[in-house]
């Protein structure tokens, strides 16, 4: 049973593994969110079977505490896995991975079961959170991802950021990890709103040398820095200090992961790290990519560090007698890569099934929602950036207005909750998820012409029964929509 309690033990902190979690039945599985998008689809929001609810834990349907709240502006901690699936955590139903600290975090919190990235990919929904709009307003958000140095690809220093309203409004700020917005000398945290930045500005490094197929990429600002510690407990260190620091305001500190993305590096992997880095430093530009290495045991290590490093940052806010007025929201830039656990869900990154984009989303703010409870509301990653903003109280530019939709009314005071559409697109696929809808176009099979098709999330979540010709309607309904929402986005060239 996962540990209980205010606050991470010790044990769970320091990532030493243990025996695997409990499992879940696929079938369980596949009826526990049946149920919730049923409920959903009927604007209602329910409880779900997970982990944590058969070990006997009492999660209870959304109902936002409509007390009156704390007058303090809260303290914003947005912690992001890299390529996490969906089920990738305990109380999502992951069967072998232990994660104890985020488990916690879901218990004294909100756990979404219908949560969406903005992309199947990293950039473009690191896009989507930090200005709020979708990805292919700009530029750099048509890249999936953003690979190489280039002036074109980044979020312009003169975009309205998260970041930069709240530091507009009095917050500091600080991001520590994943940068993945633009390189230098044209792009970095420190040009887009955040006071201090210690990370890197690439998809991914080696969790010991840093490296990448064009050098070193680690920064502490703008100045390349070198450490040689495993990357995660470096970042989740960084973190903790930053919460434990006496702070005359507020703060929002981005805590951006690598883990569990490629290279296929667990603590202590330092054999592993040395031969990539060393096929990198001989010009093997594909190394780092390990497509030849990697395993269950490894992957589940490195998401069980990651949960110790998140437990370590939870236990310096704790600390700091600021956990009742901070915001915790933690989430993943997208669906899975191919270590992952994502049953019922098919597809993975980088494809617009539901594997692709549907990620673990946890929110906690105890001074103003209640502990143990479970949406089924669909929201995606620009309604996190609008919600944030209202609860801070800070206003969005003018100049740039927001598409996500806040959800504050709803977490905060029991309004329904927003109706709006999920939109992705990509190069070669869109999707549009509407109540229980969702509408999916994808290259056929063999590279063949696009297919449209139309799924109802509700009774089939792993996107088996293609209802196009049955409800030709709802079809075309929902590809207008997506038209009609692409239209007003740049171009891919």
């Amino acid at each position: 049973m996962a540990a209980t309690g205010t606050g991470p033990d010790e044990a769970s902190e320091r990532g030493t593994g243990g025996a695997p979690g409990r499992g879940i039945s696929r079938r369980g599985a596949a009826a526990a969110m049946g149920a919730v998008a049923a409920a959903t689809a009927a604007g209602q929001v329910i409880g779900t079977g997970t982990a944590e609810a058969r070990e006997g834990a009492d999660e209870r349907p959304f109902r936002a505490d409509t007390r009156a709240g704390t007058s303090t502006r809260p303290n914003v901690l947005i912690i992001l896995g890299d390529d996490l699936g969906w089920a990738d955590l305990s109380c999502y139903g992951a069967p072998e991975i232990r994660t104890p600290n985020l488990d916690r975090l879901a218990r004294e919190g909100v756990r979404f079961t219908d949560a969406y990235s903005a992309a199947a990919v990293c950039s473009p929904t690191r896009f989507g959170l930090y200005t709020g709009r979708y990805p292919g307003r700009l530029r750099g958000g048509l890249e999936e991802p953003i690979a190489s140095p280039n002036e074109l690809h980044g979020i312009p220093p003169g975009h309205p950021t998260l970041a930069s309203l709240l530091k507009g409004a009095g917050y500091a700020t600080a991001m520590f990890g994943k940068w993945h917005c633009g390189f230098l000398p044209w792009y970095s945290p420190l040009k887009s709103g955040w006071d201090t930045f210690f990370g890197n500005l690439s998809g991914a490094v080696d969790y010991y040398s840093k490296i990448t197929a064009e050098g070193r990429d680690l920064y502490e600002g703008e100045v390349p820095v070198e450490s040689l510690d495993y990357y995660t407990d470096t970042i989740a260190d960084r973190a903790a200090a930053f919460v434990r620091t006496k702070h005359t305001g507020p703060w929002l500190l981005n805590l951006n992961f690598t883990a569990p993305h490629w290279p296929w590096e667990a603590p202590g992997d330092r054999a592993v790290s040395a031969e990539i880095t060393a096929r990198v430093k001989a010009g093997d530009a594909q190394a780092l990519w390990h497509r030849d290495g990697g395993s269950l045991d490894t992957y589940r290590r490195m998401v069980e560090a990651m949960d110790a490093g998140v437990g370590r940052v939870l236990r310096a806010l704790r600390d700091s007698g600021r956990e009742r007025d901070t915001i915790v929201l933690f989430s993943s830039d997208n669906g899975g890569e191919r270590w992952s656990y994502q049953w019922p869900l098919t597809g993975a990154k980088a494809s617009l099934n539901e594997g692709g984009i549907r990620v673990p989303n946890i929110l906690r703010y105890p001074a103003r929602i209640r502990p143990r409870q479970v949406s089924g509301v669909p929201v995606i990653t620009q309604d996190w950036t609008a919600t944030i903003l209202e609860i801070a109280g800070v206003a969005p530019a003018a100049s740039h207005p927001l598409d996500g939709r806040s959800l504050a009314p709803y977490l905060l005071r029991g309004a329904r909750p927003p109706e709006h559409d999920l939109f992705w697109r990509t190069r070669t696929s869109r999707a549009l998820r509407r109540g229980r809808w969702k509408y999916l176009r994808q290259p056929g099979t063999g590279g063949g012409a696009a297919v449209d098709a139309l799924y109802d999330l509700a009774a089939d979540p792993r996107e088996q029964a293609d209802l196009s010709l049955r409800h030709r309607d709802v079809l075309a309904t929902l590809r207008a929509r997506w038209e009609e929402l692409a239209k007003d986005q740049l171009p891919y060239s």
